[in-house]
């Protein structure tokens, strides 16, 4: 006899076979406003193959079988080598198709790309997190090297534009595309770079170009089977930067150790190392002691990205628990027409309306650094992006699995995952305090400032009075700021930034609903019925 023990029904479908980019209403309006429609039709294209069951599925095989390091062979020789799952190198090649490793340093579209490429990392961050850390680095790299590039490494500039995802172990300028790694953080520092041990002599001469003996380690070298990677060193003038390439000009290996891969919360499909420099050959970026401030300048592109790809891990949670919400029933109604959790669902759409509004518009003054008023916005709001939406990422996540209950809570879902991988982007590239003392530091230093705020959010006076008498409040503070008050300072900086580009530019409703539940001090208050169903249409791309 056959035993029946249930069927099994109102269980929903995963979502997958979406189109990632025309689902999105907020981002297709922003790309539109700040200047990115010229690539509607490339990220249409790429949000549909992204949004499919393939794409996804690439996603979590990477995740699920992560890279391996193999020290030796068979022999007992020396390798150094990692090995990853088929999968990552698909992804790769997509990521690099798309070019968000190099798009905005394109000369025939350089001076619109930051944008369109904004919008594509938010898309491919939907996706796979892991494959995003060698692009970032490599994007913030190449202005660096297009600068300081060593003579001997001349024919690396072109394939640093190619479009090619290249794994032969070959010298960068045999090969179709090249990657870029960074190498910074040490045991005994982590963001405290000055205090760094690992040190260079000369080779020969000494100066920019010139070749030097590394001595020391890394603890955190990410990337570790990327082409090159930028590194700090003492010198006898300070530290310094230096060119670190994986294969030297003549084939051989460079005498970077890999003693083991990192084993991490999330971010797992990475191979992020620690490794030790037995007199490894690196080549000067520019002059001796200037290591810090020519890292600085990479150091916004990163953590900008660091934004984008939470940003774009946060609309991922919030559009599956949105599909499962429209498929799940309670009590004989779908969960999304339940009003308490219309409530939750309209309110986490409505945080990624001021979030795509802001981050598109930070993108559009990264394109114009020639601008004072774009630069100061750009780095002043990069800092605090990063600490708020990356800080964000993880209640939101969390919030979304509880939209799928259990199913949500299973490695089978891919939510388990997102959260696992959100914590990364608060903490690279510098942790919360260090992005709230960086804007401190950009308010108290960088000329302009008081005049770039002021014109941005006196251009919406008037069109909110909780906008006014916040921006009114937090003016009269910003002067004798304190260091213990700068997590508070930095939140509101940007909850009005952001406030004022919904009040510039979004529906009114929605723009006054922003304030009332972020502006507001006396609290949030529940979203009007018709207000909810806007949002969630607009979250869904209808």
């Amino acid at each position: 006899m056959t035993w029946t023990t249930h069927t099994v029904f109102n269980q929903p479908q995963p979502l997958a076979n979406s189109n990632l980019f025309l689902s999105d209403t907020p981002l297709c309006d922003a790309l539109l406003r700040e200047g990115g429609e010229w690539d509607r039709e490339w990220l249409a294209s790429v949000g549909m193959q992204l949004g499919s069951a393939e794409s996804l599925e690439l996603g979590r095989l990477a995740n699920a079988e992560p890279p391996e390091l193999l020290r030796y062979d068979a022999r007992g020789v020396r390798l150094d080598e990692v090995r990853f799952h088929p999968a990552w190198h698909l992804l790769m090649q997509g990521v690099c198709a798309s070019r968000l490793h190099n798009l905005t340093w394109q000369p025939d579209v350089r001076e619109r790309a930051s944008v369109a490429r904004a919008a594509r990392f938010i898309l491919h961050a939907q996706v796979e997190a892991g494959t995003l850390c060698p692009v970032t680095m490599t994007h913030a790299a190449i202005p660096l090297l297009q600068s300081y590039l060593p003579q001997t490494f001349e024919g690396w500039r072109d394939p640093l534009l190619s479009d090619r995802y290249d794994t032969h172990a070959q010298p960068g300028d045999q090969k179709r595309g090249l990657l870029i790694g960074m190498g910074m953080t040490e045991k005994q520092g982590g963001s405290d770079v000055l205090t760094n041990t690992t040190r260079a002599e000369p080779l020969g001469a000494r100066g920019p170009g010139e070749a030097y003996r590394i001595v020391g380690h890394k603890w955190f070298f990410s990337v570790p089977q990327s082409d090159a990677h930028l590194i700090l060193a003492q010198t006898q003038h300070g530290l310094s930067c230096f060119f670190l390439p994986r294969l030297l000009p003549d084939g051989t290996r460079n005498a970077i150790f890999i003693e083991r891969l990192k084993d991490k919360l999330g971010n797992r499909s990475n191979a992020s190392s620690e490794v030790e420099f037995k007199d490894a050959t690196g080549w000067l970026l520019g002059e001796e002691g200037e290591g810090v401030r020519l890292i600085l300048k990479m150091g916004g592109m990163t953590r900008f990205d660091c934004a984008l790809g939470s940003h774009g891990q946060m609309r991922r949670a919030f559009s599956v628990a949105l599909y499962h919400a429209h498929q799940r029933q309670v009590m004989g109604k779908n969960l999304v027409d339940q009003p308490l959790m219309r409530q939750v669902l309209a309110t986490q759409a409505l945080q990624l309306e001021g979030q795509t509004a802001l981050l598109l518009r930070l993108a559009r003054a990264w394109a114009q650094p020639a601008q004072p008023h774009e630069a100061g916005f750009a780095r002043l709001f990069t800092p605090a992006a990063k600490y708020v939406i990356c800080k964000a990422g993880m209640p939101f996540v969390a919030e979304s699995m509880e939209v799928t209950g259990g199913i949500g809570y299973c490695e089978e879902s891919e939510l388990a995952r997102l959260f696992r991988d959100m914590p990364v982007n608060s903490i690279w590239e510098g942790a919360g305090n260090v992005m709230c003392l960086d804007v401190l530091r950009v308010l108290a230093k960088q000329p302009g400032m008081m005049e770039m705020l002021n014109q941005e959010f006196d251009a919406v006076k008037g069109s909110n009075r909780h906008f006014d008498t916040r921006w009114r409040q937090l003016k009269l503070r910003l002067g004798k700021a304190q260091e213990a008050q700068a997590r508070e300072l930095t939140s509101n900086l940007l909850q009005l930034a952001t406030a004022a580009q919904l009040l510039k530019y979004a529906e009114p409703p929605i723009a006054d609903a922003w304030c009332l539940q972020w502006i507001d001090q006396r609290g949030s208050r529940p979203l009007e019925h018709a207000l909810t169903d806007r949002l969630l249409l607009r979250a869904s791309g209808s």
